[in-house]
């Protein structure tokens, strides 16, 4: 075996280590974030937060986005993850808190909207890292999609047709579930080396599942 060959062994070496560490980094981080979240949203939920004070905590945390991407790359990132977590788990409390009040079962819609967004995020995680597929592809397909469904969300704000609502929620479920495996398929195929941008793109991918899960399962079991 030549040196040329020895340093092609070398060198795919360190690309598997270095993937696995950003698949761990960004699994641990993913974890923590979605812990400190649920801490905050059970805050907001006992301190009775409004709805409105929950909008305003909603566009901070998309806001801090920003931040985080601009701070990714130093220590300073990961105070800002935390940060985003933070404000996006204190804007769930209030939405869950209105479920739980207006319907009868809101509890088990909650649980069923949790249950069904971690049942669709390991399932595709799973299926990504154990097929080791290229998803890169999807990019495009996903930016597009979300800019469609965007700009339904925001003729319905208007509109407020029930079935378009249905299908608006249908819709972010899969482009969601696209950008979760296009995400994965980015870390594992050595795309996206930075744990904690990884960790803001799978957090929200599950976030909105999650919101788009419970209403969809509002609108099929019916308010009280």
């Amino acid at each position: 075996m030549n040196d040329a060959e020895l340093q092609t062994i070398a060198r795919g070496q360190d690309s598997a280590l270095a993937v696995n560490k950003v698949l761990r980094n960004t699994y641990m981080l993913l974890s923590l974030t979605l812990f400190f979240s649920a801490i905050c949203a059970t805050t907001t939920m006992m301190m009775q937060v409004s709805q409105g004070m929950g909008l305003v905590l909603l566009i901070g945390g998309f806001i801090s986005t920003f931040v985080v991407q601009a701070t990714a790359r130093s220590a300073k990132g990961l105070f800002w993850v935390f940060v985003f977590a933070g404000l996006m788990g204190g804007a769930l409390g209030p939405v869950i808190s209105a479920y739980i009040a207006a319907y009868a079962n809101g509890s088990a819609i909650v649980a069923q909207a949790l249950g069904g967004t971690a049942l669709i995020f390991f399932t595709l995680s799973a299926y990504v890292l154990a097929t080791g597929k290229n998803f890169s592809y999807l990019g495009g397909f996903l930016t597009t999609g979300l800019i469609v469904a965007l700009i339904a969300i925001v003729a319905n704000l208007f509109l407020q047709i029930p079935a378009l609502s249905l299908a608006i929620s249908s819709a972010v479920i899969l482009i969601m579930s696209g950008y979760i495996l296009y995400e994965t398929s980015s870390i594992i195929n050595g795309g996206q080396r930075n744990y904690i941008l990884a960790t803001i793109s799978l957090y929200l991918s599950i976030f909105n599942i999650f919101i788009h899960l419970l209403n969809l399962l509002g609108a099929l079991t019916g308010r009280e």
